[in-house]
């Protein structure tokens, strides 16, 4: 597409105009030629006005002056009709053309001739402008006036001057100058036009394959982003400005450090070596844990890069559900397996107790058993817990309201002093979770969190907040000694305890729990205490 021209100036392009066919780099080069030729007048003028024996003008100074000044108030006038744009542009290039040959013929008559003022010259400058802006329309039409105006001045003056000596040979080797000028100009124009029209085209259809990539691009089920050697975001699509949280002003050739630091991170870790492996990242502003891959547009690890975000959601539902499928199977086998033997030692074990010939000493062992057979059975119950995950129901939970009811609860089924806890709640926040399973999963945060607190008033702290208007975040902290740092790998993992008396399933359901609630549960390392957060959906 031709770029308008400046908004400043002399030149003010006109909208709307009826030459609405013509381009604006047409007008624009009507506008320079009509420059040129005021300028042409004024030297002339300026030559005869200053010059004291000038040979322009020689024959006639007088008429020769006022021609040139009529001549200056056509081209004025000319440059007018250009900037309001009427007539029609190829009216307007013929009457500036036929002008010209009027008066330079007119200027060389009064000049005494072809040779002696050489003002025939000027033509040639007129007929090959004529041919580059017109695009070689009715150029030959042009020559042929120009060229019949010479000759016709020329049989004038040899009729009407007296000694005037017949410069006919001059005046054809000129006409044959301004029909070679013209076939040139024909010739450029018509390569010029044809380049133009390739332009065009070739144009158009680097236009077609951009918007055809663009919809490719935006159509992927990964996240895309194109980032130059410089670190600026060129191009994304939908699914990364969702995945990353792209805010608007870094829509357009934001800086990737600004915006995810981690990503930038990962580049230049690639960027050094290209072979290196990532693990899966977890994107902090949207908790979705994704795979990066960066792929060098022109092959060097310097130049643009695109990188794919693969979200990992769909291959963790398909895991999930495989093993949701797998731990059915196995809780009712617990159930049947499992469960009823321990009812029957359970039960048996009461009927020993009330033996009342049993002796003392048989009473410890007694109550290893019945404590080990409940131990079990909250195995069993845990485990059941987890076939229950994929039957989440959301619902809204008013943040502030059900976390006053949860510490009334948890403290009076616990037998817990309330002072002990500690809530801070930053404005009204609605969160996205099945009731029963933010129950569970606060349950055993809280619960953990009594066990190794110091039991003082203010030791547990719950922080409701917002990370953004649908990222609602959950803290549960602790001043006990904290996790060791060896232990944190394996934190969440399944039958991992650091007390002899847990099952090591606390904290592995209530993560399980969180997924199934599109919500993330993890723990954040701090110098004393323990720092849980669970990030769950706004409304």
């Amino acid at each position: 597409m031709i770029n308008p021209l400046p908004q400043s100036g002399l030149w003010q392009p006109i909208s709307g105009t009826p030459e609405a066919t013509l381009s604006e780099q047409f007008w624009h080069s009507l506008f320079n030629f009509n420059v040129y030729r005021i300028m042409v007048v004024v030297v002339i003028i300026l030559i005869t006005w200053m010059v004291l024996d000038p040979v322009l003008g020689s024959h006639n100074p007088q008429l020769f002056f006022y021609a040139a000044l009529i001549y200056l108030f056509c081209t004025g006038i000319s440059m007018l009709l250009v900037l309001i744009r009427l007539p029609r542009f190829n009216w307007q290039i013929a009457i500036q053309i036929c002008s010209d040959v009027m008066f330079i013929t007119i200027l060389v008559h009064f000049s005494g001739g072809i040779l002696q003022s050489g003002l025939g010259l000027l033509l040639l400058a007129s007929l090959a402008a004529a041919g580059l802006i017109s695009r070689g329309k009715l150029l030959l039409f042009y020559a042929s006036i120009a060229s019949i105006g010479i000759l016709l001045e020329e049989s004038y003056t040899l009729l009407y001057v007296d000694g005037y000596h017949a410069q006919y040979l001059q005046a054809g080797l000129l006409s044959m100058g301004y029909f070679a000028v013209a076939w040139l100009a024909h010739a450029l124009a018509k390569h010029t036009a044809a380049s133009e029209q390739l332009a065009l085209q070739r144009g158009i259809d680097l236009a077609n394959m951009a918007e055809i990539n663009q919809l490719v691009i935006q159509d992927m089920q990964d996240g895309v982003l194109v980032v130059n050697a410089n670190g600026e975001i060129q191009q994304h699509n939908l699914h990364a400005e969702k995945l990353i949280c792209l805010s608007p002003e870094f829509l357009v050739k934001g800086m990737l450090a600004d915006q995810a630091p981690f990503l930038a991170e990962r580049l230049e870790t690639w960027r050094r070596d290209s072979n290196t492996n990532f693990d899966l990242l977890r994107i902090p502003v949207s908790n979705t844990l994704v795979h990066t891959r960066f792929v060098s547009v022109k092959g060097g690890s310097k130049a643009s890069v695109v990188i794919f975000l693969e979200d990992m959601s769909h291959v963790q539902v398909q895991a999930q559900q495989l093993k949701l499928a797998a731990l059915g199977r196995l809780t009712v086998n617990i159930a049947h397996e499992i469960r009823n033997p321990l009812s029957s030692i359970s039960h048996a074990s009461e009927l020993l107790e009330e033996d009342s010939g049993i002796i003392s000493t048989h009473f410890q062992l007694l109550r290893i058993i019945r404590d080990n057979t409940k131990r079990l059975n909250k195995i069993v119950q845990n485990i059941l817990q987890l076939n229950q995950r994929d039957q989440a129901t959301s619902e809204l939970i008013q943040g502030d309201n059900f976390l006053r009811s949860f510490i009334e609860e948890f403290c009076y089924t616990e037998k817990i002093d309330i002072d002990v806890f500690s809530v801070a709640i930053s404005g009204q926040h609605v969160v996205r979770f099945d009731g029963g399973h933010l129950n569970q999963v606060l349950w055993n945060l809280c619960n953990n969190a009594w066990r190794h607190c110091r039991k003082q008033h203010g030791s547990i702290q719950l922080i409701l907040a917002s990370e953004s208007d649908d990222r609602i975040y959950l803290d549960v902290i602790d001043d006990g000694p904290g996790i060791d740092p060896g232990a944190l790998n394996k934190l969440f993992e399944p039958f991992f305890t650091t007390v002899a008396s847990g099952t090591g399933l606390g904290l592995y359901i209530a993560r399980e729990m969180c997924e199934a609630n599109s919500a993330s549960l993890s723990y954040l390392e701090k110098p004393a205490g323990s720092h849980f957060r669970v990030i769950c959906r706004g409304n």
